[in-house]
């Protein structure tokens, strides 16, 4: 009847994460990824653990969000109370459940759980066996938006793991192998890979549409726009002293209608 149809296919794929992607964790700290390295490059624990991810410590001072120190943690004193509670599957002893009962108690008495020693105390055997094999995982940990863990909790759960109190960690270098001069901050946190791809933002351009108004190339990829040089990177050029590109970025390549006609 001489209709066209449409025909629409969707396909799914699995996009290996890659240098320029954008990952954040769950306190706005975002960044992309400078470096992808063989896992045996990476800075590694005393136990020969490698870390995943290197954060800067840049990004924390000056945003104030302190939020991803206390995640991290926790997260790595979640991580070394389960390892403690596995360690007690892998011995079972004669006096397992006594031993199983009382750790988590001790666990649960710092972290003021509600009426958790009572819960604790009166579960079945079996019962605090399927609590106990969770736990083993990593023991999890929330805190209030206004009235989080204090640094007295944090001291107490640091004890029990057997960690030091600041919750720093010696690291090696993988690379050469040396102990790291300065102890580092290694801990448990989620990571999230963000929408902002970079094989979808990749854009270059020679010359394009310019806008009517300011006669300055026009903005973004789907307009097939130039790329903004912003005020500090005019300051890194100045600082250089390199006159000639800068003469080029804001006049030839910008909005001087006549010298980009040369």
């Amino acid at each position: 009847s001489g209709v066209i149809k449409q025909v629409k296919v969707y396909i799914a794929t699995k996009r290996k994460i890659k240098v320029g992607d954008k990952m954040a964790g769950r306190h706005g700290n975002k960044g992309i990824v400078s470096n992808i390295v063989p896992e045996v490059d990476m800075p590694y624990l005393e136990d020969g653990s490698t870390v995943d991810v290197v954060l800067n410590p840049l990004g924390v001072p000056s945003r104030m969000n302190i939020g991803q120190i206390l995640e991290v943690h926790l997260g790595i004193v979640g991580k070394k109370l389960g390892t403690q509670i596995q360690q007690m599957f892998d011995d079972k002893r004669d006096t397992f459940i006594a031993d199983l009962r009382a750790k988590m108690i001790e666990i649960a008495d710092v972290t003021k759980l509600m009426n958790a020693k009572e819960f604790l105390n009166n579960i079945t055997n079996d019962e605090l066996i399927d609590y106990a094999r969770d736990w083993s995982r990593g023991v999890k940990f929330a805190t209030q938006v206004f009235d989080g863990a204090k640094q007295e909790e944090f001291d107490k759960l640091f004890q029990l793991a057997k960690m030091d109190t600041d919750g720093k960690t010696t690291l090696y270098d993988g690379m050469t192998g040396e102990k790291m001069i300065e102890r580092v901050n290694v801990g448990v946190m989620y990571m999230l890979k963000l929408h902002h791809l970079v094989d979808e933002k990749v854009h270059a351009r020679s010359t394009g549409p310019y806008s009517l108004v300011t006669q300055q190339p026009v903005g973004g990829k789907a307009l097939f726009g130039g790329q903004r040089f912003g005020e500090m990177e005019v300051w890194a050029l100045e600082a250089y002293g390199a006159t000639a590109v800068l003469r080029e970025m804001l006049t030839t390549k910008s909005d001087d209608v006549e010298g980009r006609k040369i």
